[in-house]
């Protein structure tokens, strides 16, 4: 069988399994975030919703045709990014890195929670590492400041990404040198960031709650949002940073290392750093290690946010981008030894349990459509197809014990 062909469906497969099982349309919330604008003045995640109210009328039909398009851009990009980094130098462990991925929480949440500013920002994110990666780094700052205005979330997942690509993107050879001119770059690209979430946060301490009952009218009287809805969006509109800090952050310890997530995520997430490092390990060290500190930066949201299941989703398409940083910067020294530890093996077969097999928590209490039957049945040809492309290169004989 075709290894191209073979590695397309296995991609095109295991993201519509993960889509399938809990797509659905907008919710209220992910409605309510578009209709917001600017008519009360200015507002933290208005952009987004000024822009397009000026293009289009702001109705549910607008909304979800939108929704649907920022998310088929986004699937379109994964698919297109990680069939031409593993077809660029052919690996097993490429292969098993994107098939977690695409299993991972991230893709189920992505159509769970269609509509969405993260989509946005991630399609922004891959524009941004493309002007990266052709020299245009003020452009990417711009970029940058676009998205943190859209939704301030932008700075633990956006910014760290492209810092992390303008350094590896930047290196004068294999070693990460930090010289004076790469400081300077690296100060270009930060500086309007850092400026506009440092500018968005002061100014929600002081002026936040001015608009917060102007807010709750308008999305009550838009006729499709729920009191209940309108309550929490002109809340999350209008609270300070500080009041989520000092609610949330003392459930920081116990989110990130004591909860059932930490097991269920954290086990796929390290074999997919593990993977990486593997791929690249005649890569300087300091480099990986960056890759790691940038991938689990997001999981600082645990300490100003309750969705705990949807902040560790993000460091699986943080890895995602890293590793397609480094496939492009150093396709010349990647690693493509076929053999793979029994202990590899094990570990892949967890983790695709742990992401593919198991229920994923779901926002209004929702439950994914398969049933376990049904999710084994499903998951036979995503272990049929990844043996074959392993065995086909690498016989039984040459598996180390």
């Amino acid at each position: 069988m075709n290894r191209k062909f073979l590695i397309v469906f296995l991609y095109v497969y295991t993201l519509a399994f993960s889509v399938i099982k809990t797509i659905r349309l907008p919710n209220e919330w992910s409605e309510a975030h578009w209709l917001m604008d600017y008519r009360f003045g200015f507002i933290k995640r208005g952009l987004a919703g000024e822009i397009f109210g000026f293009f289009f009328e702001k109705s549910i039909l607008h909304i979800q045709i939108l929704s649907g398009g920022i998310l088929l851009l986004l699937y379109v990009a994964l698919i297109i990014i990680s069939v031409r980094n593993t077809l660029q130098k052919y690996s097993i462990r490429k292969v098993l890195f994107y098939l977690v991925f695409f299993l991972s929480q991230y893709v189920v949440l992505s159509a769970h929670l269609i509509g969405y500013l993260d989509h946005l920002i991630f399609l922004l994110t891959i524009l941004a590492v493309y002007l990266i990666r052709n020299k245009k780094v003020f452009l990417a700052s711009l970029l940058t400041v676009f998205a943190v205005i859209i939704h301030e979330i932008s700075f633990f997942l956006m910014v760290p990404v492209c810092l992390f690509a303008l350094l590896v993107y930047e290196m004068p050879g294999k070693t990460l040198v930090f010289s004076s001119e790469l400081f300077k770059k690296a100060g270009l690209f930060l500086l309007l960031p850092v400026v506009a979430t440092l500018s968005v946060s002061f100014y929600q301490e002081l002026y936040g709650k001015e608009n917060d009952q102007l807010i709750l009218h308008y999305l009550e009287h838009t006729g499709f949002i729920s009191r209940k809805v309108a309550v929490m969006i002109s809340s999350a509109y209008t609270e300070s940073f500080g009041t989520y800090l000092k609610e949330q952050s003392p459930f920081f310890a116990e989110r990130m290392f004591l909860s059932k997530n930490t097991i269920k995520f954290g086990l796929p997430i390290l074999f997919m750093i593990y993977l990486a490092g593997r791929q690249f390990r005649k890569v300087n060290k300091y480099i990986l290690i960056l890759l790691v500190a940038v991938s689990l930066f997001p999981l600082l949201l645990h300490a100003i946010a309750w969705d705990t299941f949807r902040i560790w989703a993000f460091p699986f398409m943080i890895l995602f981008l890293g590793f397609w940083v480094l496939s492009n910067r150093f396709s010349d020294i990647e690693i493509s030894d076929e053999r793979l530890s029994w202990f590899e093996i094990l570990i892949f077969v967890i983790s695709v349990v742990l992401v593919g097999f198991f229920q994923n928590t779901l926002f209004e209490n929702e439950m994914e459509r398969l049933s376990n039957l049904e999710r084994v049945v499903l998951l036979i040809p995503v272990f049929l197809a990844t043996g074959f492309l392993y065995f086909k290169k690498a016989p039984i004989k040459n598996i180390e014990a």
